[in-house]
C-alpha cells in the first residue's frame, strides 16, 4: 500500500473510557499524544464520541479552530460565550468557529446515550469572532452522493466555515459506486460509520479510516450498505 493511501483499521484507534464519556480519538488530544498522529493537512482532531445520558463537558474555551459537531443518535444542549443556546439533535450539523475565544458546554440532557463526531479544522484566518452555524440534514438527502454538510467552499446549502475545506456524508446502497474528483494538493480523510466499502481499491468497513494524499480522484463502492463521512482539506505544515 502506498503511503499516499494510508489506512487505519478500527481496532488501532485511540480509546479512552471516562465512564460518562467513551471515545475514540483518531488525533493526538487531551492525554493521549503520538508525535505521528498530530493531524492531517489542516485537519487537527477527529473524536468519536458517546456520552451518558445526565452528564456532558462542563464550560471550556477554544480558539483558533473550526469547530464541528455531527450528531448521529441522540441529542446535545450546547451553550455558549455568543449568548446561543441550542439543541443539537441526530441529523444536524454544528458549525462553531472559535476565532479569538470562545467558551461552550455541551450536555447531553436526554434519556439516551448521544453519539456524536466532533471535528477541529484549522481556519484560513487567525483571529476571527467567534460565530455559530447550524442545519439539519436527513438521510435521503445524502442516498447515494456525497453531500456536503459544512463547507468553507462556498458549496449550496452547506453549514458555512471560514476553511478551505468541507465535510461531506453519503449513504452508499450495497452496490452502487460514487467519485469524488480532487486534485493532488489536497488531503482526503474518510471514516466509515457503518458497512463495507472499496475506495480506489482498498477496502474498509466500520469505524477504519483512510488517509489520501496525491490522488486527483476517489471510487467509492458499496459492497453493503455504508455511511461514511469524508473531509476534504488543504495541506498544512
Amino acid at each position: 500500500m502506498s503511503n499516499t493511501f494510508r489506512i487505519i483499521r478500527a481496532d488501532r484507534r485511540h480509546f479512552s473510557d471516562e465512564g460518562w464519556l467513551k471515545t475514540y480519538w483518531l488525533f493526538s488530544f487531551s492525554d493521549y499524544y503520538d508525535p505521528e498522529n498530530v493531524q492531517f493537512g489542516a485537519l487537527r482532531v477527529f473524536n468519536d464520541d458517546v456520552v451518558a445520558p445526565g452528564t456532558g463537558f462542563p464550560p471550556h474555551t477554544h480558539q483558533e479552530f473550526e469547530i464541528v459537531t455531527i450528531v448521529l443518535t441522540g441529542e446535545i444542549t450546547h451553550e455558549d460565550s455568543m449568548g446561543n443556546k441550542t439543541v443539537v439533535k441526530a441529523g444536524d450539523a454544528q458549525r462553531m468557529s472559535a476565532g479569538a475565544g470562545v467558551t461552550h458546554s455541551e450536555y447531553n440532557l436526554g434519556h439516551e446515550p448521544l453519539h456524536l463526531y466532533q471535528i477541529w479544522i484549522y481556519p484560513d484566518v487567525r483571529g476571527l469572532k467567534p460565530s455559530y452555524d447550524q442545519k439539519s440534514f436527513s438521510s435521503e438527502s445524502q442516498k447515494n452522493h456525497l453531500l456536503p454538510v459544512v463547507s468553507g467552499q462556498g458549496l449550496p446549502g452547506a453549514v458555512t466555515m471560514h476553511a478551505d475545506a468541507t465535510i461531506y456524508m453519503t449513504n452508499l446502497e450495497a452496490g452502487k459506486a460514487i467519485e469524488f474528483k480532487t486534485n493532488e494538493s489536497r488531503c482526503m480523510f474518510v471514516y466509515v460509520t457503518a458497512g463495507d466499502v472499496d475506495i480506489n481499491g482498498e477496502r474498509l468497513t466500520s469505524n477504519d479510516q483512510a488517509r489520501v494524499t496525491k490522488e486527483s480522484r476517489l471510487r467509492l463502492r458499496a459492497h453493503d450498505d455504508t455511511t461514511l463521512v469524508l473531509i476534504d482539506v488543504p495541506a498544512k505544515d
